[in-house]
């Protein structure tokens, strides 16, 4: 018997048609998303991040790079603002100055990943989810500063994750839950995993299982089948999750479920959603 927790969603079947149909139709309604991430080594994150954002239908998107990227990026990317950085180009402790400057602007911040690893980075980012609440997802390497000190976004709310099921592992393992989390569990067991950790905990979990991309809220899980050749997908849906959600803030399991349906349906069509119209 399936839970009435579960909402399964299947292509040309959304759950939520009724998000679809009220989307803002101007770049001034439609939304502003501040993308953190990258360093001297990689950038390809943010900058997946800005154009699945657009594709979403951000009104407007900007993205901070550490500024050890400047002489790569340079001036090819117009939406790019650059922070200080480490020796070894990650961002600095000493650029949350920047990231909340940014975040202020913003309705809703993205750490796309591609962060590297550096103690000052992690510092950066447990001081920016400790200090406030605003609307932050969270994905790639920037998740791996999260699972394993995760007491920064436990009880935090309008905070998502776009996890890996290994992420997730870390992340119940570190937050000490009691049920485990294994690669071998069936669909079924994993909603309904999910359904507890997240009547337990604050963030909203966005999470792949072999073909389906799973989404929980408060204990509300949906499910959504994928190609099963969509082999990059966190980045991606990341995007869009905080895009529709910023847009969507008082019905955030809906938001994140359409979300995935527009990605899915994206897909087997061969067309990206529209972005709002100018």
């Amino acid at each position: 018997m399936v839970p009435d927790y579960w909402l399964r969603q299947s292509l040309g079947s959304p759950l939520f048609p009724q998000l679809e149909w009220s989307r803002p139709e101007t770049k001034h309604t439609a939304g502003k998303l501040a993308i953190v991430g990258g360093n001297l080594h990689g950038f390809a994150a943010p900058a997946e991040a800005y154009a699945e954002s657009v594709k979403a239908g951000i009104g407007t998107a900007r993205a901070l790079l550490p500024d050890a990227t400047k002489k790569i990026v340079g001036p090819l990317l117009d939406y790019v603002e650059y922070t200080p950085s480490t020796p070894s180009g990650s961002f600095a402790q000493r650029a949350l100055a920047e990231v909340n400057d940014l975040a202020a602007w913003a309705d809703a911040v993205l750490f796309a990943g591609d962060l590297g690893r550096n103690s000052e980075t992690a510092i950066l980012i447990e001081k920016f989810l400790a200090q406030g609440e605003t609307q932050t997802t969270i994905t790639k390497d920037a998740a791996d500063y999260i699972t394993s000190a995760p007491h920064t976004v436990l009880q935090r709310p309008n905070t998502v994750l776009v996890l890996s099921i290994a992420q997730l592992q870390r992340l119940a393992s570190e937050a000490k839950f009691t049920q485990p989390i294994t690669f071998g569990m069936d669909l079924m067991r994993l909603v309904d995993w999910l359904h507890d950790f997240t009547c337990t905990f604050a963030p909203d979990i966005i999470v792949r299982h072999l073909d389906t991309i799973c989404v929980a809220v408060s204990g509300q899980v949906s499910t959504t089948k994928i190609s099963a050749d969509m082999k990059i997908w966190r980045v991606k849906t990341a995007a869009h999750a905080a895009v529709w959600l910023l847009q969507n803030t008082t019905k955030p399991f809906e938001a994140l479920t359409t979300a995935i349906y527009t990605i899915a349906s994206g897909a087997a069509s061969g067309n990206g959603p529209s972005a709002a119209r100018a």
